[in-house]
């Protein structure tokens, strides 16, 4: 058979690799501040102009989540207004401007080198900025891939996207990790009286170190904006805007000319015109959008990706950091699995097995942590609990998310959707320590074992959402979805 009539894998494979370039830098964009923000604290807090607070400190820790859920917020009308590929190109240019912005906030407005008010204040707009990025790329990549990829493979090439941005995440830490190189962490004790006080060996980090971990994202950051340029916009989308044949030449290039001739009627016959109202297919299809992203946060994971230093130290290991390296390595894996069976077993039987496992890893936790004797299974639990989430919810849920909504009203129904994620990741992260913390009296660990034991019950809530509401979409075209919701 010739190829076109089978189509191009390596075309396919193409595209979709340019696409999750957008997911590696989700991953790398979010995580580097994990490297940067002990030096960025010391540089701060030598301000005269201003006291530099650990509330202070959060927020810009925290400063480019306001970004994503701008930018999740406003992908749909972009999507559908400037198309995907469009979209994609304007999310990597806010990439780059944030990644040599927070490099350089100084940049022709302030004195280099002087900690201020405003220049704190220009740091986090270029934070933001890149937030706005990470939002866009959230939403879209997974919706490009999907519409682009064939119906029988889609699902792993979408899972495809969470392995990038898991990747992005490792990829950033060894890129921090080289830049600090012979230098060192400065200590929060020693920052009270200025750069003076503090250890000659860390001053490098203060001044300088993160500035290029910031930077460093400009180099992956110009290449997605780059190479983004030269794949296609999605057939879906170029015949929403009355551009058959250019949608035509697309689907048989990926699918074969036979398979793609059929793919593009059937995408007429459900695409009557370029949008539908939001409720078309009534409110179900909306609300298991909305609480399939609200699940995918609430079971607590960022908590634990976020903080797992602070809890594999607080377990007393001797050495947190080659702890969370370990379960870092144990999530690639863990997604990989995901996306080698998602085809073969099905979006719900993925999603309700791993929401199981997460409430066993996260009781396990809930019933170990502040046990010396038990600090083994407590450290197991975490990795149990980790484990599930990346073969269950962590790929699957941007799978469901990116697929079940009809053509009509996708780019607004997951601009949605996602827009809830950013909102329940910002809500789990700043209530995470809080809780953690608390304690009663005659009960110093009720923080400890309350936190786990209500991610537990979440992921039982979850389980039980996805086995009643979720419609299983393996297999299933796109256009399939207007007829499961129309029912």
């Amino acid at each position: 058979m010739s190829q076109n009539q089978k189509g191009s894998k390596a075309y396919l494979l193409s595209i979709v690799l340019v696409a999750v370039l957008g997911g590696l830098l989700f991953g790398y964009d979010t995580a580097v501040i994990s490297g940067a923000e002990k030096g960025l604290q010391a540089f701060f807090m030598d301000a005269s102009d201003f006291q530099y607070t650990d509330a202070w400190h959060g927020f810009t820790c925290a400063s480019a989540l306001i970004g994503c859920i701008i930018g999740s917020a406003v992908s749909g009308y972009l999507a559908s207004n400037w198309g995907r590929k469009k979209s994609l190109i304007f999310a990597g240019v806010m990439f780059f401007i944030s990644a040599l912005g927070s490099m350089n906030p100084e940049f022709l407005i302030f004195e280099y080198g002087v900690p201020t008010y405003d220049l704190l204040i220009a740091f986090n707009i270029y934070r933001v900025i890149g937030g706005v990025g990470v939002g866009l790329a959230s939403a879209i990549c997974p919706m490009y891939i999907a519409e682009v990829a064939p119906s029988n493979i889609r699902g792993t090439l979408v899972s495809w996207n969470q392995f990038a941005i898991i990747f992005g995440q490792l990829v950033v830490y060894f890129v921090n990790f080289i830049i600090l190189g012979d230098h060192i962490q400065p200590l929060v004790e020693e920052m009270g009286k200025g750069l003076a006080a503090i250890n000659p060996a860390a001053q490098w980090t203060v001044t300088t170190g993160w500035r290029y971990m910031f930077g460093s994202e400009a180099v992956p950051a110009g290449l997605f904006a780059l190479l983004i340029c030269f794949v296609p916009e999605t057939p879906r989308y170029l015949v929403m805007v009355g551009k058959d044949n250019k949608a035509l030449t697309i689907l048989q290039r990926i699918n074969g000319a036979a398979a793609g001739q059929q793919i593009l009627s059937d995408i007429k016959n459900t695409i009557t015109e370029k949008t539908e109202k939001l409720f078309t297919y009534g409110w179900l299809v909306i609300f298991v959008g909305i609480m399939l992203s609200v699940f995918q946060q609430a079971v607590g994971i960022n908590a634990v990706l976020y903080y797992a230093p602070r809890i594999f130290g607080d377990m007393g290991m001797d050495n947190p950091m080659v702890n969370t390296v370990i379960m870092g390595i144990v999530n690639i894996l863990f997604t990989l699995v995901a996306i080698f069976t998602v085809e073969k077993w099905g979006r719900k039987p993925l999603l309700i097995t791993g929401s199981i496992g997460m409430a066993v890893g996260a009781l396990g936790v809930a019933f170990t942590f502040g046990n010396p004797s038990l600090s083994m299974a407590c450290m197991l639990s975490i990795m149990v609990y980790s484990a599930a989430f990346m073969m269950s919810w962590g790929p699957i849920c941007w799978v469901l998310i990116a697929e079940i909504f009809p053509n009509t009203i996708r780019g607004a129904a997951v601009a949605i959707a996602v827009a809830f994620q950013w909102i329940f990741n910002w809500i789990v992260s700043t209530t995470f320590v809080p809780m953690f913390n608390m304690q009663l009296p005659g009960d110093p660990n009720f923080g400890h074992w309350f936190t786990y034991g209500l991610y537990g019950a979440i992921c039982i809530l979850a389980a039980i959402f996805v086995w009643r509401l979720v419609p299983e979409t393996k297999g299933k075209t796109l256009e399939d979805m207007s007829k499961l919701w129309k029912k």
